[in-house]
């Protein structure tokens, strides 16, 4: 990894860490002032719904302006909100600082990927950048709760928001300096069109499909592992140990990943994950302990955590390199709305076919989707 990625990582971390750090304490905040769960969730929804409305815009705004740019505009918003809330620590003002903070979170990531997809030099290379770009968000989403935790602890929530506020402009401090790469000039005669146009590619289309099958997963599993495990007499401690082994295994995996990178397709990690993910969610409603749930909850966080680095290295080169932006926004855009919608979707399912029964459904839809993760061997360079 050389000091230009540890750069753009590093910055990630930061940015990425203040809105996990608000993502968990306004929440607590909300349920202390007397706030209902029901409106815990509207608030803990706003920070992925600005991502869904603003990732093909933040997309195209980076296809124009690469990179400092639109990180610098994230990074204005994440502080903003984290200031407002600093000011104004009430609940609409928190779930104004949950969209702006989401929002910024989203933009800038896609700025970091595409800039660092464009940086990368062949399959190989682009499969170990994504990697290591990948740790970035794992290393955060436990830094941020738990440096926010620690500050409401022994100084309140109006220091944790002041943290929040904080963090972002630390990530400026170490992007501002980046290298900014050349604009790309779009082929002589090419329209610029919206992003849509990028579904009439078949393999794109068939990359989201498996992203979207994935990624929901991750939905499934947080929703449904608490639900689970209260049928099962788990304690809340249990439960919240069984949940942080899949984030620890996912972040080791991406740790590993880089050196796995080097010598696998990106269309065999995937199907692998697929295929896995499928036979671990048929068997997670027959685990009945909390060993053997913690053991399914490892397994699954490896495999789904090896796919995000490989869908982004596909999904750079199927498209075109004047609307990697676009690509990266749209995938983002998809991945939200799923994760706004799914747990709604679930707990409907749950009620009906019981949760046993949404696991099941998952894991057939996963393993069906397998073919078309197998599919995705033409988009590779190595194929024959």
């Amino acid at each position: 990894m050389n000091k230009e990625l540890a750069r753009l990582i590093t910055g990630q971390v930061f940015l990425h860490a203040s809105m996990a750090g608000l993502r968990m304490a306004a929440p607590l905040m909300a349920l202390r002032a007397g706030y209902s769960e029901a409106a815990v969730g509207i608030l803990l929804a706003l920070f992925a719904l600005t991502q869904v409305f603003l990732a093909l815009p933040a997309g195209r705004y980076a296809d124009l302006h690469g990179l400092r740019r639109p990180f610098g505009w994230s990074v204005c918003a994440a502080a903003f909100g984290g200031a407002l809330a600093v000011a104004f620590p009430v609940f609409p003002v928190l779930c104004v600082a949950a969209l702006l903070t989401g929002g910024a979170t989203g933009a800038a990531s896609i700025a970091l990927q595409r800039h660092a997809g464009r940086a990368a030099e062949g399959g190989t290379q682009l499969r170990q950048v994504f990697s290591w770009l990948a740790i970035g968000p794992a290393f955060s989403n436990f830094l941020g709760p738990f440096a926010a935790g620690l500050v409401i602890d022994h100084g309140g929530f109006r220091l944790a928001f002041l943290l929040v506020a904080v963090l972002p402009l630390i990530g400026w401090a170490w992007v501002r300096g980046a290298r900014e790469l050349p604009p790309v000039q779009a082929p002589h005669g090419t329209r610029p069109g919206p992003a849509w146009d990028l579904l009439r590619e078949p393999m794109f289309r068939r990359l989201l499909l498996v992203n979207w099958l994935l990624s929901s997963c991750w939905d499934v599993h947080t929703f449904v592992v608490p639900v689970l495990g209260h049928e099962r007499g788990l304690s809340a401690s249990v439960i919240g140990t069984i949940l942080g082994a899949f984030a620890v295994a996912a972040a080791i995996v991406r740790v590993l990943l880089p050196v796995i990178a080097a010598r696998v397709a990106e269309w065999a990690v995937i199907t692998a994950a697929m295929a896995a993910t499928a036979v671990l969610f048929t068997l997670y409603p027959f685990t009945q302990g909390a060993l053997a749930m913690g053991l399914c909850s490892i397994l699954l966080g490896i495999a789904l955590g090896m796919v995000q680095p490989m869908v982004m290295s596909t999904l750079h080169q199927i498209t075109p390199e004047h609307r990697h932006g676009q690509a990266v926004g749209l995938r983002l855009m998809a991945i939200n709305a799923s994760s706004v919608s799914m747990p709604l979707l679930f707990g409907a399912a749950g009620a009906v076919i019981g949760i046993a029964g949404v696991f099941w459904v998952v894991a057939a839809a996963v393993g069906s989707g397998t073919r078309m993760a197998y599919g995705l061997r033409a988009a590779s360079p190595h194929s024959p």
